[in-house]
């Protein structure tokens, strides 16, 4: 597991000097205060991964620090600690969406196992967040430009000819996308609705699925002439994007 950096958070010194042992036992950077003040002027000037902090503080509440600190730095995980348990400062927990609510005296084992957790859930959510961004970067530079001049944007679902510009949905976007990037390639039926909803389906089902948003995408480029015509049936097996050059008159059932 990475060693993170951890801010303990308890008026009690002999509590808040036993967490901070136990973490920095586990190979931790980890660093404490006295009181939610100070909590909030620590987050403000340094990083802070996980935060183990006490719920009854005098000044501050731990309630009050994490309102506080979720608008500073949202992605900072907290484990709330507590020695007045109740079902009320648990809700209140849960709706502060803290990752975790522990008792008062907590053994060792519970605060490391409660600890890895929280790492693991905050690790997760950066990199989910990260390939999100990464994936909304891509899209946002995926712009084609095409012979005749028309514009395909993935980003913003859209294209644009000389004449007019047409929105697309999500579905249409990666139907359209899917075939612009393989030109003359032959996919199933099954195969597209497996790249475009993203999930599997029988060989029977898929034509009636994929049917309706094919025909569509055929209306709305009916009026571009460099796509027009050019997603065209396979006869038993699905469809083709046609080259250009093939798609004069030719048929698309």
């Amino acid at each position: 597991m990475n060693k993170a950096n951890i801010l303990v958070v308890d008026d009690e010194l002999i509590e808040r000097q036993t967490l901070t042992d136990i973490l920095r036992l586990e190979g931790h950077h980890v660093n404490s205060v006295p009181n939610g003040e100070a909590a909030v002027d620590y987050v403000r000037l340094n990083p802070v991964d996980l935060m183990v902090l006490d719920l009854r503080m005098p000044g501050m509440s731990g309630l009050d620090v994490i309102k506080v600190v979720n608008r500073i730095s949202p992605d900072i995980e907290i484990i709330l600690l507590t020695a007045h348990g109740s079902i009320e400062s648990a809700i209140d927990a849960l709706r502060s969406q803290v990752h975790d609510y522990l008792l008062k005296p907590s053994s060792p084992n519970q605060i490391i196992d409660s600890v890895t957790r929280g790492l693991s859930r905050r690790n997760a959510k950066i990199a989910e967040r990260e390939h999100q961004q990464a994936e909304a970067s891509s899209d946002e530079n995926a712009v084609v430009i095409l012979g005749d001049g028309t514009v395909v944007d993935y980003g913003r679902r859209l294209v644009r000819s000389e004449t007019r510009t047409i929105n697309l949905t999500p579905a249409e976007g990666r139907l359209l996308r899917i075939f612009v990037e393989n030109i003359g390639k032959v996919f199933t039926h099954r195969e597209l609705v497996l790249l475009v909803q993203g999930y599997s389906t029988t060989q029977q089902e898929a034509p009636e699925i994929l049917r309706p948003l094919v025909s569509r995408l055929r209306q709305k480029l009916a009026g571009i002439p460099s796509l027009m015509k050019r997603v065209v049936s396979v006869r038993g097996t699905g469809y083709v994007f046609e080259d250009s050059r093939n798609s004069e008159g030719g048929k698309s059932k």
